[in-house]
């Protein structure tokens, strides 16, 4: 049997004239994209621009709400109520939805930023109130998450629910990312990191940083743009996936 893979990425990401990475040269490599909602980052002539750049590329369109942190990247904790996590993140996909709806696109799906995302795996308020926001807009949207809560509450709610996994970042040994803060969570040689991705989308396996071996099953492998020659490693990645026969497509396609 075909093994199917999305490959998506954060893009978006700038504010004004300044951009985090060449979100256009990504586009090309991945099938789809979590643009930023403006919370974070991005802003509305950035949501445009990205939405009208998947949408020439044939890439699935998706919002990637984050907290309203710009300062902080949306990558620090912040205790907030179930209200204000809804609200957040029903603002936030309504904004990409807008652009998308606009230019005669549809939305694809939503996976959340930063520290928002990772809370939400653990954390049931957190994973009620984006599994609510995301169901109440529109329940036929896909919505992306890490192991735990939030898949699990989604898939509850009859929400479809897809799994991220992760091409450079370490697990640890409850499949959670390692936290940036720690010396070793992001790994840079790109042989290494080619080597665990094949092992994650065909093999299903991961090492955690202690050593375990982890099952994880992947619906989608997230390139991070911002990370040291992302454009050199997402070309890398595609053709070992491609050379071994994965299929890559976007999530609304085939899931």
């Amino acid at each position: 049997m075909t093994i199917k893979i999305d490959i998506c990425s954060d893009l978006g990401e700038g504010y004004g004239r300044y951009e985090l990475v060449n979100d256009a040269s990504l586009m090309e490599i991945i099938s789809s994209a979590n643009i930023a909602c403006g919370f974070h980052a991005g802003d509305p002539r950035t949501i445009q621009k990205s939405v009208q750049s998947a949408i020439k590329t044939g890439t699935g369109i998706g919002a990637h709400p984050g907290f309203p942190d710009r300062v902080g990247f949306g990558r620090r904790d912040m205790k907030l109520s179930y209200d204000e996590v809804y609200t957040d993140v029903l603002y936030q996909i309504g904004a990409v939805y807008a652009f998308a709806k606009a230019n005669g696109a549809t939305l694809q799906h939503v996976m959340a930023h930063g520290m928002l995302h990772n809370m939400a795996q653990f954390n049931e308020v957190y994973a009620e109130a984006m599994t609510d926001a995301v169901y109440d807009f529109d329940p036929n949207i896909i919505l992306v998450g890490l192991p735990g809560q939030i898949l699990e509450i989604a898939q509850k709610k009859g929400l479809k629910a897809a799994t991220v996994i992760f091409a450079d970042r370490r697990y640890n040994d409850d499949k959670s990312l390692v936290s940036r803060r720690e010396k070793h969570a992001v790994i840079t040689d790109e042989n290494e990191v080619v080597e665990k991705v094949l092992d994650l989308v065909i093999r299903k396996k991961a090492t955690s940083i202690n050593g375990k071996e982890l099952e994880i099953m992947g619906d989608t492998l997230l390139l991070h743009g911002d990370t040291h020659a992302s454009l050199s490693l997402g070309k890398k990645i595609k053709e070992a996936l491609l050379e071994s026969a994965v299929e890559i497509s976007p999530l609304g396609k085939w899931l």
